[in-house]
Formats: structure tokens, C-alpha cells, sequence
């Protein structure tokens, strides 16, 4: 059995959120930058949770408001975000349908139900192996710098259509609630703390293994 390497907090030793700097617990602050050390981002889990209920609240107003609402010859029509990207479809803009269906639909509801698994995993709910957890905290700060992308595909689709004289393209409120989904999501990734994860494997390796000492933070 390999032998288990020593941890910072083990040491005594905490590394700095702001700057990234390892320094020893009891100086309370960092020396570099003068933020307060902490072993673990505190109640980080309640935090998580909260942002991502929140956003979980947004994402329904953000599916069944008006995102956009076109204007073409007199002929006003307001489409959600299922709407619009159908109406893409059918005028043959193929890219920019499928870019909103996957930036706007599945990244949100794929990045809120990792997080949550993830939320889980931490707190003893579900015991995945070290692997599937470092791979679906990857893949969850993957999904996070795509996030805006249908945003700024629509306006930049208003931004051209403007020019036109036959149809014009405005933002609604849909694209409010969702732009909110995209910055909760985007905070709940960042207050969560990935070594609660490692923390958690720690305690359910002493467990089973009754002869070990089990880690104290």
C-alpha cells in the first residue's frame, strides 16, 4: 500500500485564495497580500448551494420569458430561447442554432447538476472514486468559460441586423434571467472548494482502514 504523503494541512499551512501563496496558518494573514488565511474557503458547501438554488429559480424564467424579439416588416414576434433557436433553424443558420442550444440549454442545466453532484460527493452523499471526481470538477470548470457564448452570439446578431431595413432583433427579459443563471453557476464554481472532495476521500480511507489515524484539520 503506498504510503500517504504529508498535506499543508497537516503542516500547519494554508494556501492564500487571493494570490496563491502557502504560508503557515498562524499568521492569519497573508504576507504577500495581505488576505486572511483560511485552511478550507469558508462554508463553502452552504454557499455553493445557495447560488445554485438561485440559479436553478432563474433558469425557468430564463427558458419561458422572451430573449429576443424580432421585428420584420411590420410583423413583431417574441421568442424564448427553444423559439429562437428553432426559428434559426428554420432559416437555415445552422451554426448559430446549435450554438444556442448548447450554450443556452445544456451547459446551464449540465454545469447546475455537476456542481450539485459535486456539492454531494463532499458531503458524504455519494462516494465516487478519486478519478470520476477529479474529471467532473475538469469538465465543470470546462463548461464555465463557454458559458456566455450564445450571449454574445445574440448580440452580435443585433449588432448586424440593425443595419437592416426589413428586420430588426432586440434583447428581452429572457436574456436577463439568463445571463443571472451564467453568473450564479459562474460564483458557485468558484466559492466551491475541490479539497472538501480530497478531504472526504480521507475520511472514508480511515474508515475503512481502522489501523490508520484519520486526518484533523
Amino acid at each position: 500500500m503506498t504510503p500517504r504523503l504529508p498535506r499543508a494541512i497537516d503542516q500547519g499551512l494554508a494556501n492564500c485564495h487571493v494570490c496563491g501563496k502557502v504560508s503557515p496558518l498562524v499568521a492569519h494573514r497573508c504576507p504577500r497580500c495581505g488576505s486572511a488565511l483560511h485552511l478550507r474557503k469558508p462554508a463553502s458547501l452552504k454557499r455553493t448551494v445557495a447560488l445554485l438554488l438561485a440559479a436553478a429559480a432563474l433558469y425557468l424564467p430564463a427558458n419561458m420569458l422572451p430573449v429576443m424579439t424580432i421585428s420584420e416588416i411590420g410583423n413583431v414576434m417574441a421568442s424564448t430561447i427553444l423559439q429562437g433557436m428553432v426559428e434559426f433553424w428554420r432559416r437555415e443558420a445552422y451554426p448559430i442554432a446549435i450554438v444556442i442550444f448548447v450554450a443556452s440549454i445544456l451547459i446551464p442545466i449540465v454545469k447546475i447538476v455537476a456542481l450539485v453532484w459535486l456539492c454531494a460527493a463532499a458531503s458524504g452523499k455519494v462516494h465516487p472514486s478519486p478519478r470520476i471526481l477529479g474529471r467532473i470538477y475538469w469538465f465543470t470548470e470546462l463548461l464555465g468559460r463557454w458559458s456566455m457564448v450564445d450571449i454574445f452570439v445574440v448580440s452580435i446578431l443585433v449588432a448586424l441586423v440593425q443595419f437592416g431595413a426589413y428586420m430588426t432583433v432586440t434583447p428581452g427579459p429572457g436574456a436577463l434571467a439568463f445571463a443571472g443563471v451564467v453568473v450564479l453557476t459562474m460564483f458557485a464554481a468558484m466559492s466551491f472548494d475541490p479539497r472538501l472532495l480530497w478531504d472526504r476521500l480521507e475520511i472514508l480511507e480511515a474508515s475503512e482502514n481502522p489501523h490508520s489515524t484519520p486526518d484533523r484539520e
